[in-house]
């Protein structure tokens, strides 16, 4: 890449301002952001919303004038090499680069919309941006009801958040446990026991079939059920304030009450540009190892990716394609991305000394013929448990002490086999 070829990155979050950063200052580079406001890092949103961190503590780093912000782009044209934007300006790229995200999922729930609608009524919030967490904020007051659907990592951050606020909060889980993406049964029974211990309410196996909606009059004040967007579907939304939510209804009759929902139910991969554009498209946008789409000028990177069957949707994965794709477009390194080992970490906050830090890593199930070592203390609250198949270290899950988490995902990462097994599970093992 030389300094006249025009990139274009599409997105101005963690992943496209790292790729901006990696390109450094003397290349042409030209970053569309949709958000008006400066560029934030959202594995935070969860502090903010529990009122740890002042919301100008998320930001990133200055991404200077390479960032256009408030800029949303609404069509490629591969023939031209441009980018359409809904301010009417076109942005011309010898490179383009994908970094368009994920979007909340808002899940297909009897009253959520409003028959051909897209305004949320009052009280309803999703968890993905610093507007939605500002919002949501803005509505808590101690005692206030808030049920959170979802109980993988998202629900589980914005439960303990909400509970850190003093709101009364029910958690709602479609599966048989608390983030069972990352944690085995042992290690989800722990969590499950710290979120009660901080007054969570806590329902598994519970679908949330609707809500239950009570208009407030005015013009086209809703009636108290419509109909939900096709399933699964994310699309922006607003508020009408017409339409105020009361409680959910849950799959068995159940009712639940609530001044306040948090949809907490996942992230899809946005890549309607990327399929109006012609492109390979399945889960995420399909790349190579070289994070090119089928398109030799165009790469995608990020929540929006798809490499090799995976979308990582983890800030870990989009840091590291940023720095891959930086070097293939310089041709300063031709080392190709060959995937993420993402490691998860939380921190779930509670009364002094009643904190509960969480790790996991790789395969925390174990399949028939793995050897699973743990370590367990009722006492301290500490759990860990690591997943060998063969000599090689092919997954853990940690909870209480974290001490030797860095020993053991670098002993995972390297493929290598460990040396000292009981030395790197005991509290000494990462010294």
């Amino acid at each position: 890449m030389t300094s006249d070829q025009r990139v274009v990155v599409i997105g101005g979050g963690l992943a496209g301002l790292r790729l901006a950063q990696r390109l450094g200052p003397a290349a042409a580079v030209t970053v569309l952001g949709e958000e008006t406001r400066a560029p934030y890092n959202r594995v935070l949103l969860a502090e903010v919303l529990a009122g740890r961190y002042a919301p100008e503590v998320t930001a990133l780093p200055a991404p200077g004038p390479a960032l256009r912000r408030g800029v949303r782009a609404v069509r490629i044209d591969r023939t031209d090499r441009t980018v359409l934007c809904d301010d009417g300006t076109v942005a011309q790229y010898d490179t383009l680069v994908l970094a368009t995200g994920s979007n909340a999922v808002l899940p297909p729930l009897r009253g959520l919309f409003e028959p051909q609608g897209r305004d949320l009524p009052d009280g309803v919030h999703a968890f993905r941006t610093m507007d939605d967490c500002l919002a949501l904020s803005a509505a808590l007051r101690p005692g206030v009801r808030a049920v959170v659907i979802g109980g993988g990592l998202l629900g589980v951050s914005a439960a303990r958040a909400l509970a850190a606020r003093g709101a009364q909060v029910v958690l709602a889980q479609q599966g048989e446990r608390l983030m069972e993406r990352q944690l085995d049964a042992e290690a989800s029974a722990l969590l499950h026991t710290h979120l009660t211990s901080l007054g969570v309410e806590i329902h598994t196996e519970c679908r949330v079939r609707g809500l239950r909606i009570q208009p407030t009059g005015g013009p086209g004040a809703a009636p108290p059920a419509g109909q939900a967007p096709p399933a699964g579907q994310a699309r922006p939304a607003t508020r009408g304030g017409t339409r105020k939510v009361t409680g959910v209804e849950l799959a068995d009759g159940y009712r639940l009450e609530a001044d306040l929902v948090v949809l907490a139910c996942g992230v899809r991969p946005r890549t309607g540009l990327a399929r109006a554009a012609g492109l390979d498209v399945r889960t995420g946008i399909v790349v190579d190892d070289h994070l090119r789409t089928g398109d030799p000028h165009i790469h995608a990177i990020g929540d929006c990716a798809e490499h090799a069957g995976q979308v990582y949707g983890l800030a870990g994965a989009a840091l590291e394609q940023a720095d891959v794709l930086a070097s293939v477009l310089t041709g300063t390194d031709g080392a190709p991305y060959t995937g993420t080992r993402a490691l998860t970490r939380l921190t779930l906050g509670g009364a002094e000394n009643a904190s509960l830090d969480l790790a996991a890593f790789g395969e925390t199930t174990a399949l028939p013929g793995d050897d699973v070592v743990r370590l367990a203390d009722a006492t301290r609250r500490t759990y860990r448990k690591v997943v060998l198949r063969g000599d090689r270290l092919v997954g853990g899950v940690l909870l209480g002490e974290l001490s030797t988490v860095g020993a053991l995902a670098r002993t995972w990462e390297g493929g290598e086999a460990p040396h000292d097994l009981f030395h790197l599970l005991t509290d000494d093992g990462g010294h």
